[in-house]
């Protein structure tokens, strides 16, 4: 019995000594762990993670194949491009090419790509993955890759088809060479859409691709839910040094804005875009909540199918022109945050034509117009409201009923009518609609971007979602395209904006400062002119 005794007394010390040792280390080590530079655990030994709430689901995770802002929201996150925009700007910044030369005649580009990166599949990023990905998009066509016609004129052996050829001339070097100048080239690569994707992961996944995306970016994919979220991870393995902070990133579809709000104030999530202008005031007076606005390059618009009886008549889509009360819309809904559109691209894009006088609010000529056009007893018409709240239109439902008691007092019945998002953008892009509330955030600071992608015969069928076709136009805006001197560009720029004014495809509606709202605990989140927020830098204190 007293050699147990002494058994057990010695046991009990060594386990004494065991916990008391024990915790001291332990506590060293979370320390250590949480001091990391890209992030990880902090003091408490939680893990990074932001919510984002945001007002819709993404329609695709492969950037090449949409064109919504919610899509480039996460992919911006998961994919590199071969050149950046400045933090919150559109001035051009080395990527994954660490250096970038363009030929005097402008018809060549050679670019230096970074080494020892890779993708999240662990495969390498070298020339041969660049031109596998320039490939992929060339083979293409406007259902399948959107942007790439828009930004490129055409796929493959098109005419209108900018880029000759894309070679890897080095291991790590790549030459792109075009069949006539391109002015916003870089500009154009710049933008989500031309994330560079994993070779080895499209041949694999083929079609879906969009649900499982790899590419070299600051956090990998993890799952999606569909309506719900999104999430990814740090990529541990990320080529920029430092980035990211953050150890997990999810992205909340919360349609309402109110809901969304709501949200923010509880401590659900971390960030909230589309926040109401009339909320502002309560972000700015809570210590907790920091807001923030968004570099406005926007405009919203009520498009007008010009296929589309009665919309395939000038004199019918000027009549609708005065019959919105556009102040009223700005003043009811933007709240300060927004300024009434005459021209489809803002006022900060340089070539905008000032000397445009917009239609005024004149329901009495908006039915002589109609009388014209053999309307005079007015018509009914189908009236598409976005379901989701975007940066250009916080509240699509609200717009489309002012809008709809203005038709009202000219005689056009308007009957409102709206699908899921994916769904809308889907049925507009194929002419089904009437008329229909959309915008646009600018993807490169450029003219070009807004005018010709949206707006051009090209582009029928992908961003041109008017179906609106104008041969001097389309003439006027190659010729900007390829012109490098900016005076010129902006006097070619000025003309096409008359044309368009004067044919009417469009009732621009505003031009918004986008409003964001997070949580006091947010670093180093600056918001982006284009609506594509890069995370990497942000961290949670």
């Amino acid at each position: 019995m007293g050699n147990k005794k002494i058994m057990s007394l010695a046991f009990l010390m060594l386990l004494l000594i065991s916990t008391v040792l024990y915790g001291c280390s332990g506590g060293s080590e979370e320390g250590s762990e949480g001091n990391g530079e890209t992030g990880g655990e902090g003091e408490s030994g939680e893990e990074k993670v932001l919510i984002f709430g945001r007002g819709g689901d993404s329609v695709s995770l492969d950037p090449i194949t949409v064109t919504d802002g919610e899509s480039f929201k996460v992919t911006k996150n998961i994919f590199d491009t071969l050149v950046n925009f400045g933090e919150q700007d559109t001035e051009i910044e080395p990527g994954l090419a660490s250096e970038y030369t363009a030929a005097e005649d402008g018809l060549t580009y050679t670019f230096t790509l970074e080494e020892g990166v890779t993708f999240h599949d662990g495969t390498d990023f070298n020339a041969e993955a660049v031109v596998a990905n320039f490939d992929r998009w060339a083979a293409g066509d406007a259902d399948q890759f959107p942007y790439y016609g828009s930004m490129f004129g055409g796929f493959g052996d098109e005419e209108g088809h900018v880029i000759e050829s894309v070679e890897a001339t080095g291991d790590y070097e790549v030459t792109i060479k075009l069949k006539r100048p391109m002015a916003p080239f870089l500009k154009n690569l710049a933008m989500s859409p031309f994330g560079i994707a994993s070779p080895t992961a499209i041949e694999e996944q083929g079609d879906a691709f969009g649900d499982n995306p790899v590419g070299t970016g600051p956090f990998k994919f993890v799952e999606w839910n569909r309506n719900d979220t999104v999430r990814i991870e740090k990529f541990e393995d990320y080529w920029v040094e430092g980035e990211p902070k953050l150890d997990e990133v999810v992205f909340r579809a919360i349609p309402d804005n109110s809901g969304r709000l709501n949200a923010l104030l509880a401590g659900e999530i971390d960030l909230a875009d589309g926040i109401n202008p009339s909320d502002a005031e309560t972000i700015e007076s809570n210590d907790d909540l920091q807001l923030y606005e968004r570099p406005s390059m926007n405009v919203g618009y009520l498009g007008l199918t010009t296929t589309r009886e009665p919309f395939d008549d000038p004199k019918v889509r000027q009549a609708m022109n005065h019959a919105i009360d556009r102040q009223a819309i700005v003043d009811a809904f933007f709240e300060g945050r927004g300024e009434v559109a005459k021209n489809p691209m803002p006022p900060v894009i340089s070539g905008y034509n000032d000397a445009i006088e917009g239609y005024d609010y004149d329901p009495e000529k908006a039915k002589a117009l109609l009388e014209e056009a053999g309307l005079g007893d007015g018509f009914e018409m189908e009236l598409w409201a976005m379901p989701v709240p975007r940066p250009y239109m916080p509240d699509g439902q609200k717009v489309a009923e002012a809008i709809q008691s203005d038709l009202a007092e000219v005689g056009i019945t308007a009957e409102i009518v709206s699908y899921e998002w994916a769904t809308y953008l889907e049925k507009a892009a194929n002419g089904e609609a009437d008329a229909f509330l959309l915008g646009w955030t600018g993807d490169n600071g450029d003219a070009d971007n807004f005018l010709y992608v949206l707006l051009d015969q090209d582009n029928i069928g992908s961003n041109n979602y008017t179906y609106y076709e104008n041969q001097e136009l389309h003439d006027i805006l190659i010729e900007a395209q390829t012109e490098v001197d900016e005076e010129v560009r902006n006097e070619l720029y000025a003309q096409a904006q008359e044309i368009i004014h004067e044919d009417a495809p469009w009732v621009p509606l505003a031009h918004s400062t986008p409003l964001l709202a997070g949580g006091s605990n947010v670093v180093n989140f600056k918001p982006h002119p284009t609506g594509s927020d890069k995370l990497a830098e942000v961290d949670l204190e």
